[in-house]
Formats: C-alpha cells, sequence, structure tokens
C-alpha cells in the first residue's frame, strides 16, 4: 500500500468501548448526567448505549476492570473520547446537565473549527462534548489550510443559548 494514499472519505468511528471500574457508577454518568440511552446491559458487566436508538456508540466494560484505578499520569492510552453536538443549543444543554450535577469542567476551548468542553468520567477518561461550526466558518490560512486554534470559549453565552425545548 502506498503511503500517499488517503483512506475512504466515508469512512468513520463507529463507537468507542470504554474499561470502567463500576458499572453503575459509569451509567449514572453517561446515561444520568450526560442523557445517552441504556440499549443493552450484560449485568454488571457491560453496557452499550447510544443516542437516537443505534445499536451503541459507547460501550462500558469491567471484563479488564472492575474495581479497578485509573491508569497512572504519563502513561498511554485514551486520551479523551469526543461526543459531537448537533448545534450549539445541544451543546449548552450538555453543560447545564453538567452544572445542574456538579461535574466540574477540566476545560473549554474554542478551535475555530468547533467549540468543545473538556472533563473527566467518574472513570477518569477524558471527555469532550463539542459542537462543530458549519465548514464554510472554519478559519483558513492565506494558502486555504484549515487553522484550528486554542481560544476562550464564552461559557455564558453558551448557557444563553435556548435549550433544544425552547427552540
Amino acid at each position: 500500500m502506498s503511503t500517499n494514499s488517503s483512506i475512504d472519505p466515508r469512512v468513520d468511528i463507529g463507537h468507542v468501548h470504554l474499561k470502567v471500574a463500576n458499572l453503575d457508577r459509569a451509567l449514572a454518568f453517561y446515561c444520568g448526567v450526560l442523557g445517552f440511552e441504556l440499549i443493552q446491559r450484560m449485568g454488571s458487566q457491560a453496557a452499550f448505549i447510544s443516542a437516537g436508538g443505534y445499536h451503541h456508540h459507547i460501550g462500558l466494560n469491567t471484563w479488564d476492570s472492575e474495581g479497578g484505578s485509573p491508569p497512572a499520569f504519563g502513561t498511554t492510552g485514551l486520551y479523551h473520547l469526543a461526543i459531537r453536538y448537533p448545534d450549539r443549543a445541544t451543546l449548552a444543554d450538555a453543560l447545564r446537565r453538567l452544572n445542574r450535577a456538579g461535574i466540574r469542567l477540566d476545560g473549554a476551548s474554542d478551535h475555530g473549527v468547533s467549540e468543545a468542553l473538556y472533563l473527566r468520567d467518574p472513570d477518569q477518561n477524558g471527555v469532550e462534548l463539542y459542537r462543530d461550526r458549519p465548514v464554510a466558518e472554519w478559519p483558513r490560512d492565506a494558502s486555504g489550510k484549515i487553522a484550528m486554534s486554542n481560544r476562550h470559549f464564552d461559557l455564558d453565552a453558551l448557557l444563553a443559548e435556548k435549550s433544544p425545548e425552547q427552540t
């Protein structure tokens, strides 16, 4: 295979499977706080959750990790999983859910191409909640290449967005 060939543009990320220490605690976060739907549960060992009835966007399991601790800082592994919201109003709803649950953000950034919230799940996995801007709004340099950035993300302005129920 040539190193110059590109992957088919229809390829995308189908789901993420996370090792967790406690399945009920993970479900309380992903379903109870973020609002994902439980599709299937396999006792205390695994669960599959989604948005919109898909078979699963996130798999959670305790197969090799029940009662375990997060990886030590400075080790390799998952940096974060990113959950894309369809628009700014639904991202604002996610922030409201986090605030109601008392979940602290690690950070927030306006990347030009997207707006993102960063936090940790109960197993200390990194989680990014974000929305993409329309492609026509993406910042570009003089040669037309995408020019992402890390600018301040005004969370008060995000919270001023109408919730999906208000639109």
